[in-house]
């Protein structure tokens, strides 16, 4: 049996060839309601992985079988997958091409200061913390070097925009601290 490989599908699934879509138009832009559904993460260490995303970020497991786990806020099915199908994966190397990180977006400072201090709590290291003027950003990496962006988006009414109306996003400082202190309350 062919080692699981889930970017093949079904093996029964029927595929169309380039003959059979050529007489169709598509359009150029993809859906404007279109986003990102989920992240499928292949890690070294299954257990420590899902203590990671379930203890220390704080998503909830939907499903788990052997090699993966299917974790999710709130009554999604799964926002984050973490699999170990390719039993000779390896932690990638520093400056290698593919996945600089995946976001996570909260649904407001509560949800990201409780996060942050969960994360400064458990010992992880934050890499570091951004206002990008569209939505406000922590950085840090999951313990296969992962890289992992929590986020808080603003209203899109508040995004910056240049002359000509285009978002305008920046990289200014973020008192991470101070969103902390003014949002979550102390023992």
């Amino acid at each position: 049996m062919p080692p699981n490989d889930p970017l093949r599908g079904h093996p029964a699934s029927r595929l169309p060839s380039a003959a059979d879509v050529a007489q169709f138009e598509p359009g150029g832009a993809i859906g404007a309601g279109a986003d990102v559904g989920h992240v499928n993460l292949t890690v070294t260490d299954l257990d420590r992985a899902v203590a990671f995303y379930r203890d220390v970020i704080g998503l909830h497991v939907t499903q788990r079988d052997s090699q993966s786990v299917f974790l999710a806020a709130g009554d999604y099915h799964h926002h984050v997958a973490l699999n170990t199908w390719d039993q000779d994966a390896q932690a990638p190397r520093a400056h290698a091409a593919g996945l600089h990180h995946f976001a996570l977006r909260l649904p407001s400072a509560e949800a990201l200061a409780a996060v942050v201090v969960r994360i400064v709590q458990s010992g992880h290291e934050l890499l570091g913390a951004t206002d990008h003027g569209v939505n406000l950003a922590v950085y840090l990496r999951d313990p296969d070097g992962n890289g992992l962006e929590l986020m808080l988006d603003r209203p899109s009414p508040d995004w910056p925009r240049d002359g000509a109306g285009a978002i305008a996003m920046r990289v200014d400082p973020f008192d991470l601290q101070r969103l902390i202190v003014d949002s979550l309350p102390r023992s």
